[in-house]
Formats: structure tokens, sequence, C-alpha cells
């Protein structure tokens, strides 16, 4: 999952610009082109080219910094945005942004469906400026094109939407080395991790969610360092035998027989957290967090959470593979292990998201409701990645 710090600092620099001048200038229309050539966009001619630091993304200002664009592209298969809303929030999360308000007319931008457009006030080292943003989507990409000035006036605002009008996408083809048709058996696999494959924004049909080439590597291989200290095979097979061989459960399991030597379990449930209050130097909170646990535990079992383990691990496996630590018959093949193991442990897809579910709240030491919504609505989605039988026979077909 690539994170936004780029986007904020690019952001950032935008607004130290834009808010730094005033002006007018003639215009006389020029086409800009990203770096990658993925998309263009026409404004005058007098403006200059600002490198944004990234290479899908086209910025020019006036010369006097009192005026600029940036057109803002998320590919889809990249980013975890997963709607024109998403993209809406990434972008005014990095603006410090007020007072939108949505234009009753948008701009017309070619090729570019469900557009949204606002009137905003921005603001940058506690100056104000005005602004117009635009949002919508193509089947490639996300997309935000930001208008930033002191004033704008009717004059630039039609400007604007001359602009808008000349957007261009040169989708790329994407490439995908994978090899390996989807079988049942690999579809097991997907769902085994699809929560967390939604929430990132990525593909759940898909092995390891992105189609396999460099900029998955990339984006895998900085997650994986950020989130596993995972740098190359040594450490990847580190981390899986601990998430395997032990991961939290055995924590968790070792916490609750403490407080189950400690008396806990001789206590009513709902006085349970007072007990972890009177015995034990914690929070209400906490107190709370571990009487649940308990419960859980109490019902469950040492392995209570291990649902949160293996589904971490079928994500990591896949990884693996787009980060190049594994090939992508190492990764199969050892997905199918753990899915067994999985299927072998639990009765259900609900069983085995409840434990993952239990682990995520230790965790996380909070709710699971966000990731339970995206259990619920995966279910009740066309391509519903559960719809594969449980008790499937899972064998080898790579």
């Amino acid at each position: 999952m690539k994170k936004f710090r780029r986007l904020w600092i690019a952001v950032t620099l935008l607004m130290a610009v834009v808010l730094g001048g005033c002006g007018e200038a003639e215009v006389t229309m020029k086409e800009f082109t990203s770096a990658d050539e993925t998309v263009s966009i026409s404004m005058n001619d007098k403006w200059n080219v600002e490198d944004m630091g990234m290479d899908s993304w086209v910025a020019a200002f006036t010369e006097d910094g009192s005026e600029g664009i940036v057109v803002l592209q998320m590919a889809k298969h990249l980013y975890n945005i997963d709607s024109v809303e998403g993209m809406k929030s990434a972008v005014e999360d990095s603006f410090t942004a007020s007072d939108a308000v949505a234009m009753e007319t948008a701009p017309s931008v070619p090729g570019l469906d469900n557009v949204e457009a606002y009137k905003c006030v921005v603001t940058a080292s506690g100056v104000k400026g005005e602004g117009i943003t635009v949002y919508g989507e193509t089947d490639y990409a996300y997309y935000g094109i930001v208008y930033a000035a002191r004033k704008i006036g009717s004059g630039k605002e039609a400007y604007f939407s001359k602009v808008c009008e000349t957007f261009k996408e040169t989708a790329p083809e994407i490439e995908n080395a994978s090899t390996v048709a989807s079988t049942d058996t690999i579809l097991w696999f997907d769902a085994a991790c699809a929560v967390l494959t939604d929430a990132n924004g990525w593909d759940y049909t898909m092995f390891g969610g992105l189609p396999a080439n460099e900029d998955s590597a990339a984006i895998t291989q900085s997650l994986l360092e950020e989130w596993w200290g995972v740098e190359d095979r040594t450490s990847a097979e580190e981390n899986m035998d601990w998430l395997t061989g032990e991961g939290h459960r055995v924590e968790f399991a070792d916490s609750m027989a403490y407080l189950e030597e400690s008396g806990i379990g001789e206590v009513p449930a709902e006085e349970r957290a007072d007990f972890m209050l009177e015995n034990f130097e914690v929070e209400e909170e906490e107190a709370r967090n571990y009487a649940d646990w308990y419960g859980v535990y109490e019902e469950k079992g040492e392995d209570a959470i291990a649902g949160w383990d293996y589904s971490r691990a079928m994500s990591l496996l896949g990884y693996y593979y787009l980060a190049g630590y594994y090939t992508e018959e190492e990764a199969l093949d050892a997905s199918l292990a753990l899915a067994q193991t999985i299927q072998t442990s639990f009765d259900s897809w609900d069983d085995f998201m409840e434990s993952y579910f239990a682990g995520y709240e230790y965790w996380a030491e909070e709710s699971s409701e966000e990731r339970r919504e995206i259990y619920a609505d995966l279910k009740a989605a066309s391509d519903n990645p559960y719809s594969v039988d449980w008790n499937l026979n899972l064998e080898k077909t790579w």
C-alpha cells in the first residue's frame, strides 16, 4: 500500500508557491505532459513546469507564483484509494482546506467519469487563498485537478474550465508477470486474506492483490520493510516462521493463562473489568479489553486468535512473491500448506473470520467494526470471494 507522504509534500510545495504572489497572465495554451506520459493537459504557455516528485502528475505555475494547477493521478492498481470520494479525501487531508462548496456545474473533463467539483479556501503558512478542485475517475486511475490562486474570479474560473477541457489520459498496459491461472484453490487463498486486501484498495481476486511487475515489487518491498522489518528472503522466512509457528496467538494465550491463574475466571463476566482494575495497574479501557479478551479465550481456547496470524501469513506469501523474495511457485506451495492448516483448524469462513477479528482487536486494541463491515460487504458483492467452498479439496493446480 503506498502511503501519501509524497502527496503531502507535493501539495505543500504547491500551496507555498501559489499563495506567494499575485498577478495575471495572457492565456495562450500549451500542452504539458507527465514524465511517464500517461496524462497531459494544456495550460498557459507562459507557465513553468514544476516537478512534484511524481512521474504521473502534471504541474505548472505562473512565473510570479500567483497561480498553479496540478493534475494528480492515482493509478487504481497501485494506491489504496477505492472511490472518487477516497481521492477527494486524500487531497483534502493533504491541503489545509476549508469551506468546500460543491459547484453546481462541474468543468467538462473528457474521459473522466463521476466528476465532482468544489470551490474552497486553502491556507499555507497562514496565508489564505482560493481554490477549485475537480475529481473523477477512469478505468485506469482516480484524478484530482487542483487550481489555486489568491483570488479566482470569473475570468480565472473560465480559464480553468478551458484547461480541464484539454485533459487527456494515455493509460499504459499493465504488465503482469504471473503465469498461473486463477483456480478455485488459489481463490481460496485469496479469500483467506480478502478483508486486508480490500482494506488496502487492492484486488482480492488476484494472488497478492496486485499485478506482478516492477511497481508492485517496489510497493510490497516498502510495505514489508516498514511494517514487518522484512528486507530480503532470509528475513522473509524468519518472519513467516514466527507468524505460522507462534504469532500473536502465543502471547495472547500466555497473557490469558496468567489472568486465569490470577482468578479472573471465577469472576462473573460483567465484573471482570472491575477485577482487572482492582488487581492490575491498568486504565478502564484496558481493563474492559482484557475482560473481553479473556471471554474469547474462555470460549475458544489458546488458539482463539490463530485466524489473525494465519490470515496475515497468507497475505504475506502473496507479498513475498510480488516483492521478489519467493518465486511464484514457492509462494503458492507455502500457501497451500497454510490453507490446509487453516481449513482443519476452523469450521467455516465465519468461524475463521471471527478468530481474525478477535486477533485484530487484541493487536490493535480497538474495535474490529470497520473490518467486519468490509467482510459483510464482500460477502454481499457480486464477486463474493467467500463463495468458494470452505471445504474445497485444496490441491496444487500450478
